[in-house]
């Protein structure tokens, strides 16, 4: 399934492609993400792990940089892993692209080619995509945070932990975005197609 979505940060668009350059660092920001091994050749290995109710699963596998355009400010990575207790697979084919906005800061556009099988498949696409656009959220704002800190020559990671993948309150947050959804389709007003 594809799934686009998109953040800003208040950063230069030089200084996050810069920050991007350093995978260990990005890593950090995504919420229960962990790098293990720098298999070198911008190929790395990890585990994800993400928690959704009473299901908590945990993906060890190798995420491996396919292109880095400098000039395109545009970053592509293939990752995949299985579920450590064997139910189920991931495999994500990522692209964002970077661009400045007008007061200076970046944007983000993030799309996930996602490929989901056994028990992470039995979410339906919409709670997946609000869980994605939940952890992404997440992930802007950690590399907010982060990019802050090296700014002002501190060091992130005693500037504070990166929020965790809490089932509860990842839940929580994609169902509320998918009742906003609903009301935003049952308020909208009714327009007639014009033929």
């Amino acid at each position: 399934m594809l799934i686009t979505n998109d953040f800003e940060v208040t950063h230069p668009v030089d200084t996050v492609w810069a920050f991007f350059n350093d995978i260990p660092q990005v890593a950090k920001c995504l919420p229960g993400t962990e790098l293990t091994a720098d298999l070198g050749n911008d190929t790395y290995q990890g585990r994800v792990a993400i928690r959704m109710g009473p299901v908590r699963m945990q993906f060890t596998g190798t995420a491996q940089i396919k292109e880095r355009d400098a000039a395109a400010r545009r970053i592509v990575v293939d990752a995949s892993g299985a579920d450590e207790a064997g139910r189920g697979q991931a495999a994500m084919l990522l692209t964002a692209t970077l661009a400045a906005t007008p007061r200076g800061g970046t944007r983000v556009n993030a799309s996930l080619d996602l490929q989901l099988s056994g028990a992470a498949a039995q979410f339906g696409r919409g709670m997946v995509s609000d869980v994605t656009a939940v952890l992404l959220r997440d992930f802007g704002a950690n590399l907010q945070a982060r990019v802050d800190a090296i700014s002002r020559g501190l060091d992130p990671d005693r500037v504070g932990a990166p929020k965790s993948a809490s089932g509860l309150a990842i839940g929580l947050r994609a169902i509320r975005m998918a009742l906003g959804r609903v009301l935003r389709r049952f308020f909208l007003p009714y327009e007639p197609s014009r033929v």
